[in-house]
């Protein structure tokens, strides 16, 4: 009976895991299994994740914890997502990110003798793009907006340009990222230092190693399809041509928090700033900036609104999605599946390492098979102090390849929204990109595995 409750923790990964390749709504699928499980927890006498005191009743006792959940989410990691999300959504409204594109992408005009050359180049400059723009779909269309036309006219095929747009959301790091801020939060560590000393160090080392890939990979199948270069005219944005001042806006909240956060000591004072302040600090600089540029007290008003429908889109596209993966992962944790897991790598003889290295590739193939990098790192996330305790190791020493391999599953996989709308745009099969990403990105993956596991840990 040890292995119960880990052989029906599998079976539920793997139900939920066809349901979400058939494209049933993410968030009901993991919501009823987490509900499941945990009433089967309760009814095979396991311990349940219930903070306040029990009705007497399991049934009522799970949906006591669902609005638990709720409250305490909404309260801390949610509201600090939610704002992320707002703050983006009216960037983008005021042409901000756009700028940021444009400013970012004047150093590829000094290599329009070398087309391969300047697409890998735009990989550096569209990490550091999506630390500030961190919604994968939402890069990428405004990459296909911006760089995708300039690559095709420097002569890089189509299938390339795409496959190099989509490999720029390959590592989700920052403190924009909803995926570091679910990571901070579930090691209860500060987000500035994690990004600066955990995240841009190994960030530096896989940026390389794909660019490497991505050249010789994109000339071995430019060269086997004999693909020609085609001259693409796309439409650029009507009506909201923002000055280039406007690129300092998105990574003003970023500026914010590395300025205050104690790893620089740039001000005589001691001051610290915290996500959502930052976020709502610089949405009031970027409607001061419309207002000097508009003139127009009302529409600046307005504009507000933009900001709010972002939050509510975060919240119901996001923040739910964290809420119901918390609940699924508490499912799994009930019926013992890391329990299970540790036995058996103890077992066999993994340590700490080893369930290291199985949970980075399980949350690696989940992003894969769900399209969502948030979705699988929400889903197994909360699992691993409870794993770090046990091995003890810091939570952030398997946290932090796992937020990395959550966005590289995404970027290889078929069903991501980020691999759909650029192929839509750019008129490609989606299945023609994931060839061109697969080596890319599983060389990624194995250097992180190495570099971290073997040289680091």
């Amino acid at each position: 009976m040890q292995y119960l409750g880990l052989v029906i923790s599998i079976i539920f990964i793997a139900i939920v895991a066809k349901l979400l390749l058939k494209d049933y709504f993410p968030q009901t699928v993991l919501l009823i299994a987490g509900i499941t499980m945990l009433l089967l927890a309760g009814l095979i006498n396991k311990s349940l994740p219930i903070e306040s005191n029990s009705s007497g009743i399991i049934l009522f006792d799970i949906f006591e914890y669902i609005k638990e959940s709720f409250s305490k989410t909404n309260a801390n990691v949610g509201l600090m997502i939610m704002t992320i999300g707002g703050f983006v959504a009216y960037m983008d409204k005021i042409g901000a990110s756009e700028a940021l594109v444009k400013v970012a992408l004047k150093p590829l005009s000094i290599l329009k003798k070398f087309p391969n050359f300047a697409a890998v180049a735009v990989i550096p400059i569209g990490q550091l793009i999506f630390i500030c723009v961190p919604s994968a779909a939402g890069f990428g269309l405004l990459l296909m907006a911006s760089v995708f036309p300039i690559l095709i006219n420097l002569g890089v095929s189509r299938l390339a340009a795409v496959s190099i747009i989509t490999g720029c959301t390959s590592f989700c790091i920052g403190p924009a990222s909803v995926i570091t801020a679910s990571a901070v939060q579930i090691a209860q560590i500060e987000t500035v230092p994690y990004f600066i000393h955990s995240q841009i160090p190994i960030a530096i080392i896989l940026n390389i190693v794909l660019m490497i890939s991505y050249f010789l990979v994109n000339k071995h199948y430019d060269k086997k399809d004999k693909l020609n270069s085609i001259e693409v005219k796309t439409t650029e944005k009507a009506g909201n041509v923002a000055p280039a001042v406007y690129a300092l806006l998105p990574i003003l909240p970023l500026i914010l928090l590395l300025s205050f956060s104690g790893v620089f000591s740039i001000f005589p004072i001691k001051l610290k700033i915290e996500t959502t302040t930052a976020m709502l600090f610089s949405l009031f600089v970027g409607m001061l900036f419309e207002l000097l540029r508009t003139k127009n007290l009302k529409a600046v008003f307005a504009s507000f609104k933009v900001f709010l429908d972002g939050m509510g889109d975060i919240f119901k596209s996001v923040v739910t999605l964290i809420i119901v993966a918390e609940i699924f992962a508490n499912g799994l944790i009930s019926l013992g599946f890391m329990e299970g897991l540790i036995s058996i790598s103890q077992n066999i003889g993994f340590g700490a390492v080893g369930i290291g290295i199985i949970m980075t590739i399980m949350i690696f193939l989940a992003a894969l098979l769900m399209g969502s990098g948030n979705a699988a790192f929400f889903a197994f996330g909360p699992l691993i102090p409870n794993v770090a305790a046990k091995f003890g190791v810091a939570s952030t020493s398997i946290l932090l390849p796992m937020n990395l391999s959550a966005s590289m599953g995404r970027a290889i996989s078929p069903i991501a929204g980020v691999l759909i709308a650029t192929a839509n745009v750019a008129g490609v099969p989606v299945m023609a990109i994931v060839k061109r990403n697969l080596i890319p990105v599983f060389s990624v993956l194995l250097t992180l595995l190495i570099y971290h596991f073997g040289i680091c840990f």
